[in-house]
C-alpha cells in the first residue's frame, strides 16, 4: 500500500514526538482522520466538544508539559472555531501548531461550501508560519518548518492542507531545482547578553538600596537562580500572573501577584523600591509599576520583540532567563538583610492575615473567598491549578500559595472565558500521574465548560491518577464584569446582561458518570474539598456562593469601594435588595488592617 500525505503527516508527528493532537472530525480532514485508522491512533486523537476546546486544550498541554500543543480542525467553521484558542496560545506565548484542512485545491476561488480563505484568516493569530501544502513534496519542510517555528518562537504556526492532497500518494522533495528538503529536530539555546551589558545591569542593581524583582513566565526555569537574586540584592520579589507558579510563595519575601488580581504587599513593593529588576515578564498594566521617574530598572527577557516596552528600563538584558542570571549573579554585591526586607517580610506576613480574616467574613449562602482559602492547605505539591477568566481568578491569584512543584496557569493576555476546563484536560494528558484541578465561574462553566465535562468521562479511565476536580464558584452572576461596572461606572447590576441561570453542575457530572455534590453551607466547604482529592474519577463541586462579595484590588481605596457599593443601592431589583442590607459595612469588613494601609 502506498503512503499517502496523510500518513505522512502523521508519520511526521510522531518523530517530532507528538503523542497527542487535541481536535474534531470534519469532511475537510477525512483523508487525516483515515490515516489515523491505518497509524493505530498514533499519535493519539483527542476528541473535544468543540474545536475551540480542542485549541484551548492544546495551550494547556503545551503550558504545562513544556511541548509543542498540536490541535486540528476541518475547513471551514472547524478552522473557524480554532481562533480563540489559537489567540490565546499567540498571547501568552505558548507553541501550539494547528493543522487546518482546506477544500480540495480544483475548488479553491470557488465560493465552494465550507470555502474560507484560511491564508488570510490564520496571516494574523500564526503570523510567524503560516503556509498552505498543494503538492506532496512540500510537506515535510511545511510540518517541520512549524514545529521548529512554534518551539523557537513560542508562538501559533499553521499547516493548511487541502482535502485532496490529503489523499495523495506522498513523495519526498529531491535534490532538484526548487525544491525544499527538511529535516527534524530542534536544538536547545540559551542565549545571553553580551559582558557589557551584564556590566551596566550589575552597576545599577548594585547602587539600588530598595531592590523590587518582578518575574513572570519566562522565570520558571530559572527558580533557583531567582532566589538567589533576591538573597543578594535583599529584594521582594512580586509575580505577574502567568508567573505565579515561578518562584514559592512560601518564602517571606515572595509577595505574591500583582496587578488587579494582585496583593497588597506587591503593590507596595513596587511603590517603595528605588531599583526594579523584571524578568521573563510582559506584565502590561504600568500603573502598578514604580512611578516612571522613581525606579532605575533593568529588564531580562528572552525576546527582543519584547524588551523596552512597559518602563524607561536603564539597560535590557535579551537572553535566557535561567543563563544570564548565572552570569549577572557573580557581578552582583551582596546587601545587608536591613529594614527593607524586614518591612516586605511583614507587608506578606500581614497580607496573609488580612486573608484570613477576609475569608472568615460571613455571606449569603458562601464567601467564594473562604471556598478557595479552605482549599490552599489541602491542595497536593503536585496539583495542577487553572483557573479561569472573571472573579475566580481573583481568587485563585490571591488565596492559593504555590508550593513543591504546583504548576498553575489561566488565560494571562487575552483573559478570555472558557479555558478552565480544558486547560485542566489538556494537562492530564501532559501529566496523567497528577491530580489537576479547575477553579470556574459558573457563566464560564455555562459557557463551554459543561461540555468538556463530557470530553473528561470519555477519557479519565486512562489516566493513572483519575483526579480531574472542577470547582464551580455559582453565583448566579457574571461577577467579574457586574463589579467592574460598580467600581468605573458607578452603575448598578444590568440584570438582563448579567444574571446567570442556576445550574445542577454536580447532578449533571453524576448523569455522565463521574463524581458531583452541591455545597450550600460554610460548614460543607472542607468535606467537599476532601472528598473531591480522594474521588476516583472526575469530580464536580457547585459551590453557591455570594455574588455580593467584592473582588477588591490592592490599590483601591474605601472611597472607591463604598462607590462601587452605593452602585448596588441604586438597584431596585430583588438582587439589590438582597445586597442593602448593610454592604458598605460589610464591604469594609472584607478590608480588615486597610485603615493601616491608607497611602
Amino acid at each position: 500500500m502506498s503512503t499517502k500525505v496523510s500518513d505522512h503527516i502523521l508519520q511526521r508527528l510522531r518523530e517530532w514526538d507528538v503523542e497527542h493532537v487535541f481536535a474534531y472530525a470534519g469532511d475537510g480532514i477525512n483523508g487525516l482522520l483515515a490515516a489515523w485508522e491505518r497509524a493505530d491512533n498514533k499519535p493519539q486523537f483527542i476528541q473535544a466538544r468543540h474545536e475551540e476546546m480542542a485549541a484551548f486544550q492544546a495551550v494547556g498541554y503545551a503550558k504545562f508539559s513544556g511541548k509543542v500543543g498540536v490541535c486540528a480542525a476541518t475547513s471551514g467553521p472547524g478552522a473557524i472555531h480554532l481562533l480563540n484558542g489559537l489567540y490565546d496560545a499567540k498571547l501568552d506565548h505558548v507553541p501550539v501548531v494547528a493543522i487546518v484542512g482546506q477544500t480540495n485545491r480544483s475548488a479553491m476561488g470557488g465560493s465552494y461550501q465550507q470555502e474560507v480563505d484560511l491564508l488570510s484568516l490564520y496571516k494574523d493569530v500564526a503570523s510567524d508560519f503560516c503556509e498552505m501544502v498543494t503538492v506532496p513534496e512540500q510537506l515535510p519542510n511545511a510540518l517541520d518548518r512549524a514545529m521548529r517555528t512554534a518551539y523557537g518562537r513560542r508562538t501559533v504556526t499553521a499547516v493548511i492542507i487541502p482535502a485532496d492532497v490529503q489523499e495523495l500518494d506522498y513523495s519526498p522533495p529531491t535534490h532538484a531545482f526548487k525544491m525544499v528538503p527538511s529535516s527534524l529536530g530542534m536544538a536547545s539555546y540559551a542565549p545571553v547578553p553580551s559582558d557589557d551589558d551584564l556590566a551596566r545591569a550589575a552597576e545599577v542593581l548594585n547602587a539600588g538600596e530598595k531592590v523590587a524583582v518582578l518575574i513572570g513566565q519566562g522565570a520558571r526555569g530559572a527558580r533557583a537562580e531567582v532566589e538567589q537574586v533576591a538573597e543578594v540584592l535583599s529584594a521582594g520579589v512580586a509575580k505577574a500572573l502567568l508567573g505565579k507558579d515561578a518562584l514559592p510563595d512560601d518564602l517571606p519575601y515572595v509577595t505574591g501577584a500583582i496587578g488587579l488580581l494582585g496583593t497588597r504587599p506587591s503593590y507596595e513593593l513596587m511603590q517603595g523600591c528605588d531599583t526594579l529588576l523584571v524578568i521573563g515578564s510582559s506584565f502590561p498594566y504600568t500603573q502598578f509599576m514604580p512611578e516612571l521617574d522613581q525606579a532605575r530598572a533593568v529588564q531580562i527577557d528572552i525576546d527582543p520583540h519584547m524588551v523596552g516596552m512597559r518602563y524607561p528600563f536603564e539597560v535590557n538584558l535579551v537572553g535566557d532567563a535561567r543563563a544570564t542570571l548565572q552570569r549577572l549573579l557573580p557581578q552582583l554585591t551582596r546587601k545587608k538583610h536591613g529594614e527593607w526586607r524586614k518591612k516586605i517580610a511583614k507587608d506578606t506576613a500581614r497580607w496573609w492575615e488580612v486573608m484570613e480574616r477576609r475569608a472568615a467574613v460571613e455571606a449569603d449562602p458562601i464567601n467564594p473567598e473562604y471556598v478557595v482559602h479552605a482549599l490552599d492547605p489541602l491542595l497536593p505539591d503536585d496539583v495542577i491549578l487553572a483557573a479561569d477568566s472573571g472573579s475566580a481568578a481573583n481568587w485563585y491569584a490571591r488565596h492559593l500559595r504555590m508550593r513543591g512543584t504546583m504548576r498553575g496557569s489561566l488565560s494571562g493576555t487575552l483573559a478570555t472565558m472558557g479555558p478552565g476546563v480544558p486547560y485542566v484536560i489538556g494537562a492530564k494528558f501532559a501529566h496523567p500521574d497528577r491530580p489537576a484541578l479547575a477553579l470556574v465561574g459558573d457563566g464560564a462553566m455555562q459557557m463551554n465548560g459543561m461540555a468538556e465535562l463530557i470530553t473528561a468521562a470519555k477519557y479519565w479511565q486512562e489516566w493513572s491518577d483519575p483526579r480531574l476536580i472542577v470547582a464551580v464558584l455559582n453565583n448566579q452572576d457574571l461577577n467579574q464584569v457586574t463589579w467592574e461596572m460598580r467600581a468605573m461606572s458607578g452603575a448598578p447590576q444590568f440584570l438582563a446582561s448579567q444574571a446567570l441561570p442556576d445550574v445542577p453542575y454536580a447532578d449533571f457530572a453524576r448523569s455522565i458518570g463521574l463524581g458531583g455534590v452541591r455545597v450550600e453551607k460554610p460548614g460543607e466547604v472542607v468535606d467537599a474539598w476532601r472528598q473531591a482529592l480522594a474521588a476516583d474519577r472526575p469530580f464536580v463541586i457547585d459551590f453557591r456562593t455570594d455574588p455580593a462579595v467584592p473582588p477588591i484590588p490592592p490599590h483601591a481605596s474605601l472611597d472607591q469601594i463604598e462607590a462601587a457599593a452605593g452602585a448596588v443601592l441604586k438597584g431596585d431589583s430583588d438582587r439589590a435588595a438582597m445586597v442593602k442590607q448593610g454592604l458598605k459595612a460589610k464591604v469594609q469588613e472584607f478590608l480588615p488592617g486597610r485603615k493601616h494601609h491608607q497611602d
